[in-house]
């Protein structure tokens, strides 16, 4: 055997045993799993985060994953915890304290501390008789099945199903909140994720940038609103301001003959595609390109049908999308 075709059996070897540790997982769920959704719900606080190690590392992730999902969460060091970090824990939270053994030692003062002061603790271990699980209040217990490593001392597996169990929460109380995509965008402003959340109300130009104009004015005068705004079109308007057509470059192309001595209302396409101002901007960029247009207008279903702005391509573009 090669060291390739070695490497690549211990590779599929490792996600398979995790793929069927996952199984296993999922078949486990039982009312504890509802009971540490219900716990959260109810928490009048933050859920507070802790592990040790590899757990610790997890335990960070599940932390973020429920902050940006509409739950607050923050994780404490439990060694920082003992040197001053329990006054960050307070009643009305929840604990979740996250340890594959049940027995790490640095929990102690933080499992002592939830007793003490009758905070919720939910466990998270695969030890169901271990010290974390007989304090806890609610057992989230993974199932043991060891490490991919084939000994038992390389935590993957079981920090696999820690993350997984933590994402089920996350999503579990996402849902049970009716966390929106708009929802989920406050909290990833940044980056190609906040560009993909963005709504067209974000990127849209407004007020005096819309290139509109009358449907009775002349061609001469709608060319030099095109030209002035920059996008190209036009949008024709009607004695209510309502949006009733749009001039493009294909439109004065068909036109061109005599094109200065017709009005807008003669040039123009009617019935122009809109979009909403609160739908996704992507949703904007895909009929942009099913349409192979450059421009939409946005108009929104409970208005007058008057054009609240426009959307240009380019500024899709500039944010990462397209």
């Amino acid at each position: 055997m090669t060291d390739t075709e070695a490497f690549l059996k211990t590779a599929r070897q490792v996600v398979t045993d995790e793929a069927r540790a996952l199984d296993v997982l999922a078949e486990g769920l039982d009312e504890q799993f509802a009971e540490a959704v219900q716990m959260i719900l109810q928490a009048k606080g933050r859920i507070i985060i802790s592990g040790i190690g590899k757990s610790g590392h997890i335990g960070h992730k599940i932390a973020a994953t429920l902050a940006s999902t509409g739950t607050p969460a923050y994780f404490v060091h439990p060694a920082e915890a003992s040197h001053g970090d329990l006054g960050m824990v307070s009643k009305g939270d929840v604990v979740l304290a996250i340890s594959n053994s049940g027995e790490a030692p640095e929990l102690a003062n933080l499992l002592a501390f939830t007793r003490r002061f009758g905070i919720p603790l939910i466990g998270l271990s695969s030890k169901p008789e271990s010290t974390l699980m007989t304090q806890a209040d609610v057992h989230l217990l993974i199932p043991s099945m060891g490490e991919a490593c084939g000994f038992g001392m390389v935590p993957s597996i079981s920090t696999t199903l820690t993350l997984a169990m933590g994402d089920a929460l996350a999503i579990a109380l996402m849902k049970h909140r009716d966390f929106k995509p708009e929802d989920f965008r406050a909290f990833h402003p940044g980056g190609k994720l906040g560009a993909q959340l963005s709504s067209v109300r974000d990127l849209m130009h407004t007020g005096d940038a819309l290139p509109l104009v009358a449907a009775d004015t002349a061609m001469s005068e709608a060319l030099i609103v095109i030209s002035q705004k920059g996008f190209g079109v036009a949008g024709v308007t009607d004695a209510q301001g309502q949006l009733t057509g749009i001039i493009t470059d294909g439109d004065l192309r068909r036109h061109m003959d005599g094109l200065l001595d017709k009005t807008t209302a003669e040039v123009m396409t009617e019935s122009p595609t809109t979009i909403s101002p609160d739908a996704l901007a992507e949703e904007a960029v895909a009929i942009m390109n099913d349409h192979k247009i450059t421009s939409l207008f946005v108009v929104s279903p409970h208005s007058d049908g008057s054009a609240e702005g426009l959307l240009h391509i380019h500024d899709c573009l500039r944010v990462g999308l397209g």
